[in-house]
């Protein structure tokens, strides 16, 4: 029974983050983008829980490609609108995907906390960037058709610096003052490069590959 504890409080996890996005795309119609966020960050957690539960590479890694397969299944036929029906054209629930299975792939369960890492950031600080960004009035720019803006920006900064700091401190790795300014420097610079939802795949590539570069 106890090898599939992990696997059901994942899929419990899971059921609730989608169920509160379908509640919020029926209670708020019209900001689409909030119930998308809501799977964005929710998503997030999934890595930390299967390290937390020692999920082992043969069940995480098929795992990551079924749930990429509906995810694409999903952008193309909309039979979970709460995720994908959006005001903009965009692949990023895809590369998000993606990049988790090509993280386990490549990390998986020997270095979890670069998983960890290059998922956390972009959920929580490209998540909340996303948010905070479009509420809260700053100047903006556009870069290749996507608007960005300095609030949004230093969100996803200071957001990515305290994951890396407390994921850091919670699994015990020396983590450098000049590898966290370069993992972020890096996070936040490839954030601005989000033409289509390519950010949901470079950003955790980039800051997992890092992390098990510069982090021991």
């Amino acid at each position: 029974m106890l090898s599939f504890t992990g696997p059901i409080a994942i899929l419990i996890w899971m059921a609730m983050v989608t169920a509160g996005a379908v509640l919020c795309r029926r209670l708020r119609p019209n900001q689409r983008e909030l119930s998308r966020k809501i799977v964005h960050i929710g998503t997030g957690a999934v890595v930390p829980l299967a390290w937390f539960f020692q999920i082992p590479f043969v069940v995480a890694l098929p795992v990551a490609a079924v749930i990429t397969l509906v995810t694409a299944l999903n952008h193309q036929w909309r039979f979970i609108p709460a995720v994908e029906d959006i005001d903009r054209n965009s692949y990023g629930t895809i590369a998000y995907s993606i990049a988790i299975a090509m993280l386990l792939l490549l990390f998986w369960p020997t270095r979890a906390d670069a998983v960890s890492a290059g998922v956390l950031v972009m959920a929580l600080g490209d998540g909340l960037a996303g948010l905070i960004g479009r509420n809260v009035e700053s100047p903006k720019w556009v870069l290749f058709g996507q608007t960005k803006s300095s609030v949004g920006t230093m969100t996803m900064a200071v957001v990515s610096s305290l994951v890396l700091i407390g994921l850091a401190r919670w699994s015990g790795a020396d983590l450098s003052l000049p590898a966290t300014l370069g993992m972020v420097a890096i996070a936040t610079g490839l954030e601005q490069l989000s033409w289509g939802g390519l950010d949901n795949l470079s950003v955790p590539l980039s800051v997992g590959v890092l992390w098990s570069q510069l982090v021991v």
